[in-house]
This record gives structure tokens, C-alpha cells and sequence, in this order.
């Protein structure tokens, strides 16, 4: 049964918890915040990030199905954090991710809580050779009101306001050489257009070491033989260009957040698409991106305008 939502939490108290010590950046375009915070310490703010990933996640065709999207890694002892992106103009929370530095989710018996492990199972090579320098990206959300694809002002910016944040992790923790993590397709996407987007990413981003497997992989319906021969000897680019084309002649298109990590890097891994029974059966597929990898056009965007603000400080 699917729970009514929480009532929205008053501004005054999110305002009264948007506390400096939390303030990270403003953003590069459209005067916005980024903040981060531990859902433990900021109780009205969490139940606003739990509040809006449900509306957001729902209106999409996934979510939890309760009043709140708010789980175990939320708060507690390997708990995530909170970096979300403030309007202060609107005094509205546009959208955010939560994230945790691998290692710190490691306990005693050498297990990682992680919120991929309901969905993945890690090979001893990654855990061993990537998460000790990872951090893993998860709920990424933009709310209903922000989404880029109202083209209003306001979702603008929103994608690109969330990499700010995401590049000031990169200099916050500079341990971090990855960003490890899912991307999520929802039921109502169209089943030949899910094909060759993924067929897409296993040609061009593939899992050479074999470091993640998926117990339940997702059935793909349609072979996409000939479309992988088209892409044969395609730079990028032009690949991408095709996929466009194709996906669009199906009535759909590339959902914003895949397209932002094909584009972000080259040498970006694909582990493969699981279904997530918690999550309203969306499908999630694995990824990883070196960040030394990420090309300079980004890397000057979001992590070295947040190096120069700092200077500025």
C-alpha cells in the first residue's frame, strides 16, 4: 500500500538548520547553494530530502512507497551524506545526492554497507583496488518544480548545479579517485529504446575487469545486433549521435543523467542492469568514472571554480 507523503516541512525551520558551517559553495549559474549535511544533525532538512526523493521518485514510477524516502543509510553509524542544492531565492530545495566515502562503511568483518550491495555483488578486486579511493553517488534527484525537461528557468541549471557540488567532493576529499554509484531507468521507458542505450554503453564503457556481477540481471527484449555493427569503428561522438537518432524515433529520450555520465568521461565502466525490487522495480545500471578521466571542459566547471572560489575566500 502507498503512503500518503509527509506534509511539507516549513521553511522557517529548513532555514533555521541552512547553517553556515554546512555552506559549500554557490553554484556557477542561477545563484544557487550547496550545502552538506548529515541527516542525524539536521532533522527538518532530511525529512525535506526524504519528503521530495519520494515526489520526485513516484512521479517518475519508482519510489519506496512510503511517506518518506528515508532508509538505514540515511542515518546511523554508516550513514551517507547529505549534499543538496538551495534556492535562496525561492527558499526551495532543487534537488541533491547522498554520498559516503567507501572506506568508511567498511565494519570489522571487512563487509561494506553499502546501498549498491542490494543490487550488486562486489568482486574482492574492487574492493580491494578501487574502494579504498571511492566515493559512492546515490539518490540523485532534481524535484518536479526544477526539472530540466520543463525548460523553465528554474531547471536551467539544476543538472549542472548538482556537478558544482559534486566537484567540490572531489576537492573536499582528495583521497577520492572514482565515483561509484547507479543510474536509474523507469518501467515506462521504452523497452527497445532501454536496449540499445544499454547496448550503447557496453560497447563504448565496458566492464573489462569483471569487477562488479549482478545475481538478476534485467531480460533484454530486443536484439540489438545491428545496431552495434552501425557502431563499429564510430568515434563517440558519432555513436552517440546514432543513439540519439534511434532513440528518439521510438518517442523517447536519453534520460538527462545517462547522458551527463557518457559525456563526462571516456574511460567510464558499465557493470550491467539489475531490477531493484526496493525501489519500485526501477531498473539500475552499475557505473564507475575515474576522475582523473573527466574531461578538462568539466573538470574546469565544477571542481577548479570551486578550487578558485576558495582561493577567493
Amino acid at each position: 500500500m502507498i503512503e500518503n507523503l509527509i506534509d511539507p516541512i516549513p521553511t522557517a525551520k529548513l532555514l533555521e538548520e541552512l547553517t553556515r558551517d554546512i555552506f559549500v559553495r554557490p553554484t556557477n549559474n542561477a545563484s544557487n547553494e550547496i550545502y552538506i549535511f548529515k541527516g542525524d544533525e539536521k532533522p527538518h532538512l532530511i525529512a525535506e530530502v526524504g519528503r521530495l526523493r519520494e515526489l520526485t521518485f513516484r512521479a517518475a514510477g519508482g519510489g519506496t512507497g512510503k511517506s518518506v524516502d528515508i532508509d538505514e543509510y540515511d542515518s546511523g553509524p554508516y550513514s551517507y551524506s547529505q549534499l543538496i542544492v538551495w534556492d535562496p531565492l525561492e527558499n526551495q530545495l532543487v534537488g541533491g545526492y547522498r554520498f559516503v566515502m567507501v572506506p568508511r562503511t567498511k565494519d570489522a568483518e571487512d563487509n561494506f554497507h553499502l546501498s549498491t550491495s542490494e543490487i550488486f555483488n562486489y568482486t574482492q578486486l574492487i574492493k580491494d583496488k578501487y574502494f579504498p579511493y571511492a566515493i559512492e553517488l546515490g539518490r540523485s534527484f532534481v524535484q518536479p518544480d526544477y526539472q530540466p525537461s520543463l525548460g523553465s528557468r528554474k531547471g536551467l541549471f539544476s543538472l549542472d548545479n548538482l556537478w558544482d557540488g559534486l566537484g567540490a567532493l572531489v576537492v573536499m576529499n582528495t583521497e577520492c579517485k572514482y565515483f561509484f554509484g547507479k543510474i536509474t531507468m523507469y518501467t515506462d521507458f521504452n523497452k527497445e529504446a532501454r536496449d540499445l542505450i544499454l547496448s550503447f554503453m557496453d560497447h563504448y564503457f565496458p566492464n573489462k575487469e569483471n569487477l562488479v556481477s549482478i545475481p538478476s540481471p534485467i531480460h533484454r527484449e530486443f536484439d540489438c545486433t545491428s545496431f552495434l555493427n552501425e557502431l563499429d569503428g564510430l568515434e563517440y561522438k558519432e555513436g552517440h549521435k546514432l543513439l540519439n537518432s534511434k532513440v528518439r524515433e521510438l518517442g523517447e529520450n536519453i534520460p538527462p543523467l545517462f547522458n551527463s555520465y557518457m559525456n563526462l568521461s571516456p574511460t567510464m565502466r558499465t557493470f550491467g542492469t539489475a531490477i531493484n525490487h526496493h525501489f519500485g522495480d526501477v531498473e539500475e545500471t552499475g557505473i564507475m568514472v575515474s576522475i582523473d578521466d573527466i574531461y578538462d571542459q568539466k573538470t574546469d566547471r565544477h571542481v577548479r571554480s570551486y578550487t578558485e572560489y576558495l582561493k577567493a575566500l
